[in-house]
C-alpha cells in the first residue's frame, strides 16, 4: 500500500474529516447560476462556491453514466475495468468484486459509509453497493429511464440495501427522499467519521421534481429539477451546520458527465463548451465542481488547474490517514495539497475515452483529439485531427494542428504509449 502525501497542518485533526459527495446525473457545465446559467437559480450552490472553491477545469472520467461512476469509485479509468458502456436491467455484469472502491478503503479507516441514489454498476446482488464497501444503500440500481414507460423494462425498483422497497419508484419524490435519507444517515453517524456518496437520479430524463418545485424556475421543467437539487444541497449544508459538523466535513458537488443535448429542452447546457454527453469534446467531460470545507479551503477561490473524479479516491483516503492500493495502477492524484495549500498538481494529463475508443489527450493546456467520423446520440460528427489550446480556446473552435505539427506528433506518441500500457484490455462488461 502507498500512503497519501502530507496535506499540511490545515488538514491535521484528531478525527478525520467527513465527506459528502453529491453527484448529479447529466448536469451540464452551464446549468448552475455560479457557472453562468441565465434562467436557473442555484443560491445554495452559489453560496457553497462563495464559502469554498469552484473549479473551472474539472472533469468526469467518462462522458456516460456507468463508466463515470466506476472511475469515480475506483480512481481508475473505466477502460481498465472493462466498464465502457452503460448497464441495463438485463445486464449480467457489474463492478467486479476484485475492484477496490473508495468506500471500502474508508471503511477500513473506521468510516460509516452510505450510497444514496443511483448506483448503475450492476443490479444483481453481487454487484450492489453493499458488496463494495457501503454499509447502507438506498436508491435506484440503474438509470431512471430504464422503466416500463420508457423502454418496456420491468417496473423501476427502489432499493434499501439489497431489498426492493418500492416498484415502480415514485420518481417525483426521489430527490426529496434521497436528501432525507442522507441527513438521517448523517444524524445516526455524527459521532464517527462518515462518507456519504449521494448520486442523484436527476436531471437524467425523464425529468421529475417534487410538487413544491413545479413551475418554480424560469428555466422550465429542467430548471425546476436543478433548483430542487440546489435545495437538496442547502438542506445538507444546514444539517451539517446544525450538528456542528461543517468545519469537519468536506462537501463536494459535481456531475457524472455533460448534458444530454439530444433531449433538447429536457437536457441541460454545456455553455460555453462544445458538445455534451457521449462526446469527447469538453462539453461531454468538463463539469461543474464545487468543494467546501470551512476553515480549511479558502473561501471564494476559483481553481483553474484541472482535476477529475479520478482524484477523489486518493484524496479522500489521504485525508482519512489511509493508504491506497499498490497492486494496481491508479490514475488519480491526491489533490489535498491543491485544495488546502494552493499547490500545483503533479500529473498534468487527462485521457478521454468514449465507449471502447481512445479519443483525446489533455497535456497541460493542450488537447489533442484524434480524427473521428461517426455519430453521437444519432447526430453525425466528423473531423480531422484537432489541437486546441484550452487556456485560450475552451470552446474548441480554433484548430491549431496545422501550425503545431511537432506538438501533434509528440502528443500522438504520448497517446500511443499510454494505449500500449493498457494492453491487454480487460474484457468489456455488458
Amino acid at each position: 500500500m502507498v500512503s497519501g502525501k502530507s496535506l499540511g497542518a490545515g488538514a491535521a485533526s484528531e478525527r478525520p474529516p467527513n465527506t459528502v459527495l453529491v453527484f448529479a446525473d447529466d448536469l451540464g457545465y452551464g446549468d448552475l447560476s455560479c457557472y453562468g446559467a441565465p434562467q436557473i437559480s442555484t443560491p445554495n450552490l452559489d453560496r457553497m462556491a462563495e464559502e469554498g472553491l469552484r473549479f473551472t477545469d474539472f472533469y468526469s472520467c467518462a462522458s456516460i453514466c456507468s463508466p463515470a461512476r466506476a472511475g469515480l469509485l475506483t480512481g481508475r479509468y473505466p477502460i481498465r475495468l472493462g466498464i465502457n458502456r452503460v448497464f441495463f436491467p438485463q445486464s449480467a455484469d457489474g463492478l467486479d468484486s476484485t475492484e477496490i472502491t473508495v468506500a471500502s478503503l474508508l471503511k477500513k479507516q473506521g468510516y460509516a459509509t452510505a450510497c444514496i441514489g443511483k448506483w448503475h454498476l450492476g443490479h444483481l446482488p453481487q454487484y450492489l453497493p453493499t458488496r463494495h464497501g457501503f454499509d447502507y444503500y438506498f436508491g435506484l440500481p440503474y438509470s431512471n429511464d430504464m422503466s416500463v414507460e420508457e423502454r418496456g423494462d420491468p417496473p423501476l425498483p427502489l432499493m434499501r440495501n439489497e431489498e426492493i422497497v418500492e416498484q415502480p419508484a415514485r420518481q417525483d419524490t426521489l430527490t426529496r427522499r434521497y436528501t432525507e435519507e442522507a441527513i438521517q444517515f448523517i444524524d445516526h453517524h455524527q459521532d464517527e467519521p462518515f462518507f456519504v456518496y449521494l448520486p442523484h437520479s436527476m436531471p437524467h430524463v425523464p425529468l421529475h421534481r417534487s410538487e413544491s418545485f413545479v413551475g418554480k424556475s424560469k428555466g422550465g421543467l429542467y430548471g425546476d429539477v436543478i433548483e430542487e437539487l440546489d435545495w437538496s444541497v442547502g438542506e445538507i449544508l444546514k444539517a451539517l451546520q446544525d450538528r456542528g459538523l461543517d468545519e469537519n466535513t468536506l462537501v463536494i458537488f459535481t456531475s457524472d458527465n455533460g448534458p444530454w443535448l439530444s433531449q433538447e429542452s429536457a437536457g441541460g447546457s454545456a455553455a460555453p463548451l462544445r458538445e455534451g454527453k457521449g462526446s469527447a469534446f469538453e462539453g461531454g467531460f468538463r463539469v461543474p465542481c464545487i468543494m467546501r470545507w470551512r476553515g480549511h479551503i479558502e473561501a471564494g477561490r476559483v481553481e483553474r488547474s484541472f482535476s477529475s473524479t479520478l482524484d477523489f479516491l486518493p484524496t479522500f483516503v489521504a485525508l482519512a490517514g489511509g493508504a491506497v492500493p499498490d497492486d494496481r495502477p491508479l490514475d488519480g492524484e491526491n489533490i489535498g495539497p491543491i485544495l488546502l495549500e494552493g499547490k500545483d498538481r503533479d500529473q498534468e494529463e487527462f485521457h478521454y475515452f468514449v465507449l471502447e475508443e481512445y479519443h483525446a489527450l489533455r497535456l497541460g493546456q493542450w488537447k489533442l483529439k484524434r480524427p473521428f467520423n461517426g455519430k453521437i446520440y444519432g447526430k453525425p460528427v466528423a473531423h480531422p485531427t484537432l489541437l486546441f489550446d484550452l487556456n485560450a480556446d475552451p470552446e474548441e473552435q480554433h484548430n491549431l494542428a496545422g501550425s503545431e505539427k511537432e506538438r501533434v506528433r509528440a502528443m500522438e506518441a504520448h497517446m500511443d504509449k499510454f494505449w500500449a500500457s493498457l494492453q491487454p484490455l480487460v474484457k468489456a462488461k455488458r
